[in-house]
């Protein structure tokens, strides 16, 4: 893949997202001195604000709007053309640049593109109802904060990252609150089935119903609203409000027919770069949760849904664009990494895990339900690939750097 112009041949540089990624590529474009003019190209109405508080202390009530804002007092000197509340549907070659085509107005030419347009949630599908939601953007999260008052029973369909925090968050605030996963475990997927085990004896010490090893065959409803949750084993839920965290979909529809593909020659599993964000389009990189990348600990290409990377990739993207030398990346931060709060706990993983690697304790007590603690180490052919860990934070660094060896 080549992607790269010098500086002095590019004067606009139009990003697509402005989200985290979006305007973390702006920041660092003008960090490595570009001077051009930048157009920040987004969807949503909103100005940039952070996701990861929605599904906590935003949908707890203990945050505003302006407590996630993105915003820097900086950012008024970095001189951008904001393009907030309209929607990309296209990118066009024109001459020796490119045009990103919007719906509607007028499209915006550039030298230069990066894609950032993230993903959004995965719905169930079948018929609409009032009271199910999904929780990816702001306006979700005022929803659904909305709907959870004492004595509502939600129902969380699925058992991630996203589906633990809001189970958190909820039955905090009073919630009756009922979790339904597929796999065998609670974040059976990131996790492995004995910490994913653990985890959801945690949520049931704090009150939390949690079914696992069964899936959702479909919503009732009366009069338009959810009324229950139906299970393949032949089980009825009754729900007030149903969330659906059953994963996201990279926002890559409105590339169609650029010539980028994903890992199976689509764009459905994401925009495929090198881990440096180039693309097989030259002027364009792609950088956040739209992208997809093979990755050493995951021995394949994935994507990296991460804050983490949302935050540091950017800049490595925007410099394989621009031509300037790509800042230095520590061997540590370039392991992927997730956090995750629930019941004032932090809890952390880095690397990868797939079914088949063999999981070990190394720190700490997996049924301590009062006061977890523990690391878990996530081994591949006898290499270390992951490693999970909460009220251990030493001892998970420890364990990060290790991983970063293989790297370096």
């Amino acid at each position: 893949m080549t992607t790269e112009q010098t500086a002095g041949t590019m004067h606009v540089v139009a990003v697509v997202g402005t989200g985290l990624a979006g305007l973390s590529s702006a920041r660092a474009l003008r960090e490595l001195g570009f001077t051009g003019r930048i157009v920040l190209i987004g969807d949503e109405k909103h100005d940039p604000y952070d996701r990861p508080p929605l599904s906590k202390a935003f949908l707890a009530g203990e945050w505003d709007p302006a407590k996630i804002a993105l915003g820097l007092p900086t950012d008024a000197g970095l001189d951008l053309d904001w393009r907030l509340g309209e929607r990309a549907v296209g990118l066009r070659p024109e001459g020796a640049g490119w045009v990103v085509e919007l719906e509607h107005g007028e499209g915006v030419p550039a030298d230069g593109v990066v894609i950032a347009t993230g993903a959004r949630a995965r719905k169930l599908p079948g018929q609409v109802l009032a009271g199910v939601h999904t929780l990816r953007t702001l306006d979700d999260a005022l929803a659904l904060k909305a709907e959870l008052v004492p004595g509502a029973r939600l129902v969380i369909v699925g058992g991630g990252f996203i589906g633990a925090e809001i189970a958190s968050t909820a039955v905090t605030l009073g919630i009756d609150t009922t979790v339904v996963e597929m796999a065998p475990a609670l974040l059976a997927g990131p996790l492995g089935d004995a910490a994913g085990a653990a985890m959801a004896r945690i949520h049931e010490a704090h009150g939390v119903k949690v079914l696992t090893g069964v899936g959702v065959s479909g919503l009732t409803g009366e009069s338009g609203r959810v009324a229950g949750v139906s299970l393949a084993d032949g089980q009825s839920l009754l729900a007030d409000v149903v969330v659906v965290g059953i994963g996201s979909v990279p926002n890559t529809e409105w590339l169609a027919g650029t010539g980028l593909t994903g890992p199976e020659g689509d764009l459905a599993g994401g925009v495929l770069t090198e881990e440096d964000g180039r693309t097989a389009l030259p002027g364009v990189v792609a950088t956040g949760d739209c992208t997809a990348t093979h990755h050493p600990f995951a021995g394949r290409v994935t994507r990296q849904e991460h804050w983490t990377h949302a935050a540091q990739h950017p800049a490595q993207a925007v410099a394989v664009l621009i031509g300037a030398p790509a800042p230095v990346v520590a061997p540590a931060m370039r392991v992927p990494y997730v956090w995750s709060e629930q019941y004032g706990k932090h809890f952390q993983f880095a690397g990868h895990h797939q079914p088949g690697d063999e999981a070990e304790l190394v720190d700490g007590d997996l049924d301590d339900l009062t006061d977890p603690a523990f690391t878990v180490v996530y081994r591949r052919e006898g290499e270390p690939v992951g490693v999970f860990g909460v009220g251990r934070p030493k001892v998970f660094g420890r364990w990060r750097r290790e991983l970063a060896k293989r790297l370096s």
